[in-house]
């Protein structure tokens, strides 16, 4: 029987000279593997009697356990000074300012709203905001729609549940609810845009089902569709930054307006896309028309004291011509490339001395 205590120190003293894991490892190998030294004492004990089994099993086995000890203990202390080795070379200056780029960008659609608020400030226009669940008075009826009128239909505009005895609230369809509810409370003359959310049931390429808008007001005495032709074509200008806007109103109807005109617009073909400028053809935009008398008397003033103008737009559509988006719906679908490429900086603050556009 080989004597154990020799073999137990010459193991114990290779197992603490280890300087590496790989070479611990080859000890571990060497003793307690298939082949190994303290394996192959392990099994001569099945050719023992039961006496030499019951005095050679529990040397062997201690010198099994001291050994597996001592590659644990040494095995820990190899990780130890390895984890050190390398805190100490992978040191990070906290000091040093971070170069990570921002990732975050502005959305088209609140950087067309921040343009056209710099734009109408300028103006001398207020910012006019209101709820966008609107009960049907202020949505339609004081709008000049009676209840037969098709914008009411169920197909084009979302009807909320309504409790027993109530009349059933919309999403707003547009913000000239937000014009009836300034008029009603604010003394004239009245100069504000109302941007906001609106709802329709629609969804194509150009149309979605929640989009932006962007309404205009002026209650005054004496106003004509000359200062409303004027602010626009001043507003146009400074958006599209272009002096060879070209427009043209059209007649048309809006039950909340009398006369109406649709607004077009001149364009021309640049690098294979149409560009709002010159006068190559026109585009509709916007449709606006002075306030009828009957909006005027719904909301308390007297029509043959107070006249105005109104018009309206879609935010999403101004964006799409200025910044060359073909399709709406991503602007909806949070796409993270698509925020990227069309997003903008935190910085690119719209002025007008440096021109709104980013």
């Amino acid at each position: 029987m080989t004597d154990l205590d020799p073999m137990k120190t010459d193991l114990l003293a290779a197992i603490a000279a280890a300087a590496t894991l790989e070479a611990l490892d080859g000890i571990r190998v060497q003793a307690l593997g298939k082949q190994g030294s303290i394996t192959a004492l392990l099994k001569t004990l099945g050719g023992m009697s039961p006496d030499e089994r019951l005095v050679q099993g529990p040397r062997i086995q201690g010198v099994r356990e001291a050994v597996t000890t001592a590659i644990a203990a040494r095995k820990a202390a190899l990780d130890r000074a390895d984890l050190d080795a390398r805190l100490a070379r992978e040191t990070l200056d906290m000091t040093l300012p971070a170069d990570a780029a921002p990732q975050g960008s502005v959305h088209p659609v609140s950087q067309v709203l921040d343009e056209m608020a710099e734009i109408f400030a300028d103006l001398g226009f207020a910012v006019a905001t209101g709820p966008e669940i609107e009960d049907q008075w202020h949505n339609f009826t004081a709008l000049n729609m009676p209840e037969s009128h098709p914008a009411r239909a169920m197909h084009d505009t979302f009807y909320l549940r309504a409790g027993e005895g109530e009349e059933a609230k919309v999403l707003r369809t547009h913000t000239s609810p937000v014009q009836i509810r300034t008029m009603m409370g604010q003394e004239p003359p009245i100069r504000i845009i109302a941007p906001g959310r609106v709802y329709r049931s629609d969804w194509d390429a150009t149309h979605t089902p929640m989009f932006h808008q962007i309404e205009g007001l002026v209650i005054d005495k004496g106003i004509t569709l000359g200062h409303l032709k004027w602010t626009l074509e001043t507003f146009l200008k400074a958006f599209f930054e272009r002096d060879d806007i070209v427009l043209r109103l059209r007649p048309s109807y809006f039950p909340f307006t009398e006369p109406s005109a649709e607004v077009d617009v001149g364009w021309t073909m640049e690098k294979g896309r149409r560009v709002l400028g010159g006068s190559e053809g026109w585009m509709e935009l916007l449709g606006s028309g002075m306030v009828h008398p009957k909006v005027i008397a719904a909301c308390g003033l007297d029509p043959n004291e107070w006249q105005g103008f109104a018009f309206g737009v879609g935010v999403d559509r101004l964006a799409m011509l200025k910044y060359g988006m073909d399709d709406l719906r991503p602007f909806f679908e949070g796409d993270a490339r698509w925020l990227k490429h069309y997003g903008f900086s935190a910085l690119d603050v719209p002025t007008l001395s440096q021109g709104v556009g980013a």
